[in-house]
């Protein structure tokens, strides 16, 4: 095999050093693709009317390694080795490309030529798309917003010299007439953010759109690489992620804590993961986590809890502690701009004192900008930072969350912009402490960390921490041990994921 000319041009060094590019739309390495491949039931290699789609197309790695499976499984319906080949590329392997540009590159991967009707190409087309297409399409406007992807009129309106990237597989209402065809393996790394207008680099994802589109097609498997983001949900996400967690037809789900394990040189909040989702399935999913340690995996349901837990390990701590109480800390933390003040908002001269973000410090807010709504003001309250671990990315690494450094005690009659969030308010300096300790232990850092795919912490993280009632006296680990029976094992990796208290969050 590697003698043949198409055995030589699969070189995937190439591919791999593409891979490294920091881009939104990143390039999977080829390594990452094969492990994808290995989830699916390898019939579908040895089968010739197997059908597969990568609606997302960039440097043809998907249908590159698929066709090499099909050349190897196919051999003995196909000896001759170029009717093989023109079998597989026109009959099995199709594309949608999501630009012009990478609908050449794709085409040099798969067919070693960016026009595979031409003499270079390892199969003849009569067409220069062959099976990889790619159509510019318009946005569909609506009070700014494209109605299929979010993206912002105001950044995509543009000329015809400059990409839409308005993509097709997401743009367009009739899937089934792109092709005229079912498909029975939907294969992708969808394109994963667009900007929709916010403020600096505020970016709409648009990986659910893909995956949405995938299944309503009903092929007999869904195989898709995204960040792990959605597992809490958030911006335009929340829906995504119920149907996802609720979805029993996904059977597999291989999740990486670092985006670096897998994109190496890409950096990405939250880490990366791939699924398969498999039509005739109806049951637990089986969870493989990476981090440093060997992988671990474990079949579950996904919906257990509202927000998905990433670690196999740590989904029977949670369930050893959550299940001993009904009242927990998401109902005790504030929301988002506890006082009504944004994080912006300009220090005044005099007024009520107010903390700002850490470099800035106490000064002053207007009273009458002042919002009290929820009685803060005259309590003693903990102040934790929105963005505890800005800059960190790899969860796999120990977590510090909170330490004096980056928490404030207001005292009565203090208020603070939205730089913070108020983590409880009470009536004496005496509870505050005593609250202030609870949430420094590392048990509840670890418990915040099962919510936690972003540099930001909200009272929606609080879940599953335990709201004691009364705080009156000094926490430690070795007492929450104790109370909640946690075993010398559980509590090893509860240390091993969560920093000591220091100057940083990396301690």
């Amino acid at each position: 095999m590697d003698n043949t000319l198409f055995g030589k041009v699969y070189n995937p060094d190439v591919l791999s050093c593409l891979a490294n590019l920091s881009n939104d739309e990143v390039f999977t390495p080829p390594e990452i693709v094969n492990q994808m491949l290995d989830m699916l039931p390898q019939e579908l290699f040895k089968n010739p009317d197997t059908t597969f789609l990568d609606p997302a197309c960039k440097t043809g790695v998907f249908l590159r390694e698929i066709a090499k499976r099909l050349i190897k499984g196919l051999e003995p319906q196909f000896p001759d080795l170029q009717e093989r080949i023109d079998h597989i590329f026109h009959k099995q392997l199709f594309g949608i490309a999501i630009t012009e540009l990478t609908s050449l590159l794709a085409r040099r991967g798969v067919y070693c030529s960016k026009y595979p009707n031409s003499n270079f190409s390892v199969t003849r087309f009569s067409t220069a798309d062959g099976n990889i297409r790619y159509k510019r399409i318009k946005h569909t406007w609506k009070n700014g917003k494209c109605t299929h992807c979010g993206a912002s009129q105001s950044e995509y309106t543009r000329s015809d010299e400059l990409e839409t990237h308005a993509y097709e597989f997401i743009h367009t209402d009739d899937l089934e007439k792109l092709f005229n065809m079912k498909f029975d393996v939907i294969i992708s790394n969808p394109p994963y953010h667009l900007s929709d207008g916010g403020n600096g680099k505020s970016a709409k994802p648009i990986y659910q759109h893909f995956i949405s589109k995938a299944v309503l097609l009903m092929p007999k498997y869904v195989v898709m690489i995204i960040p792990s983001r959605w597992f809490s949900g958030g911006k335009g996400l929340d829906e995504f992620r119920e149907t996802m967690l609720n979805d029993h037809r996904l059977k597999e789900l291989v999740d990486y804590e670092n985006f670096k394990d897998v994109f190496p040189g890409v950096d990405l909040a939250g880490g990366a993961c791939y699924f398969v989702w498999d039509r005739e399935h109806n049951g637990k999913c089986t969870v493989t986590n990476f981090s440093k340690t060997n992988p671990i995996s474990q079949s579950r349901y996904l919906n257990e809890y509202n927000v998905f837990i990433r670690q196999n390990l740590a989904v029977d701590i949670v369930k050893k502690i959550t299940s001993k109480y009904k009242n927990f800390l998401s109902e005790r933390v504030s929301s988002r701009k506890p006082f009504g003040l944004a994080t912006n908002y300009i220090p005044q001269d005099n007024g009520i004192p107010c903390w700002f973000i850490q470099r800035i410090g106490l000064k002053f807010a207007n009273s009458k900008d002042v919002n009290n709504q929820r009685g803060y003001l005259d309590k003693w309250k903990l102040l934790l930072p929105k963005a505890p671990i800005a800059g960190q990315t790899d969860f796999s690494k120990p977590v510090a969350f909170y330490y004096d450094g980056n928490t404030r005690i207001a005292k009565p009659g203090e208020c603070c912009t939205e730089s913070w969030i108020v983590a409880g308010a009470f009536d004496t300096e005496e509870e505050v402490l005593s609250y202030k300790s609870y949430i420094f232990t590392k048990t509840i850092r670890f418990l915040l960390l099962q919510t936690v795919v972003s540099q930001d912490v909200t009272r929606k993280n609080f879940c599953f921490v335990p709201d004691l009632g009364k705080y009156s006296k000094t926490y430690t680990d070795e007492k929450l041990r104790q109370m909640w029976n946690i075993s010398d094992e559980e509590w090893e990796f509860i240390d091993s994921k969560i920093g000591e208290i220091g100057g940083n969050n990396n301690a």
